[in-house]
């Protein structure tokens, strides 16, 4: 679980988000590091468990800096001012599925996993086997315990397409996820989840029925 304090120290950083606070606070910054380190080893540990495609990887193949780049962004906030981990077989590679926990206090915290906006040429592949396996997604996303998690895919405004992609047609039978341009399914996580000794007990419980779905997307990464 996480500590009260971790959560204070953000509630903190986000009114105070310049790097003399930073350099102020770093004492405090580094408890909350071996928090995060602490549950990351926690997860994984388990998660290995459920999935033993993730049984070489290390906490650090699963954190994040603090840090943010800011080269290209219009806020120049120095500092995140959320947790996340990312759990799939090929480390921090993002053109694999995989499983995510993020936490952040202010936005909202949530568990789940999936390929999140893919680039063109692994979209392609994944739709590809989608159109190709049709009634193996199905029975992944209509499983009673996906469905109990997720209910379905998440459907986040601009990445799914009002008219089908190039190559396929309107009465396609896989046309609704077709037109998808991030394959994702995520359960919101309150903060007292979070801070309870029953954390990892919650968030494995959420991520384990991603599994099918997980493999369905690498497979189609992996193959095509």
């Amino acid at each position: 679980m996480l500590q009260q304090s971790t959560f204070q120290f953000f509630r903190e950083l986000r009114q105070n988000n310049n790097k003399a606070w930073f350099d102020l606070n770093r004492p405090r910054y580094e408890e909350v590091k071996k928090d995060y380190h602490r549950l990351t080893a926690e997860l994984l540990q388990r998660m290995q468990a459920v999935e033993p495609a993730l049984s070489h990887l290390q906490v650090k193949d699963c954190i994040f800096r603090i840090n943010r780049d800011i080269r290209f962004s219009k806020n120049k906030d120095p500092y995140k001012t959320h947790l996340s981990i990312i759990m799939t077989p090929f480390g921090k590679r993002m053109e694999f599925a995989g499983y995510y926990l993020h936490i952040d206090e202010a936005e909202g915290s949530f568990a789940g996993g999936g390929l999140y906006m893919p680039m063109p040429e692994a979209l392609k592949k994944v739709r590809t086997e989608l159109s190709n396996f049709y009634e193996d997604f199905v029975e992944i996303i209509q499983s009673p315990s996906f469905k109990a998690t997720y209910q379905d895919l998440d459907r986040e405004d601009g990445m799914v397409l009002s008219r089908p992609p190039k190559g396929y047609t309107e009465d396609n039978p896989a046309i609704e996820y077709l037109k998808f341009k991030s394959f994702t399914a995520t359960q919101p996580l309150a903060k007292d989840q979070l801070t309870n000794p029953s954390c990892i007990d919650n968030v494995v419980s959420t991520l384990k029925d991603l599994k099918p779905f997980v493999d369905f997307l690498n497979r189609a990464l992996r193959e095509n």
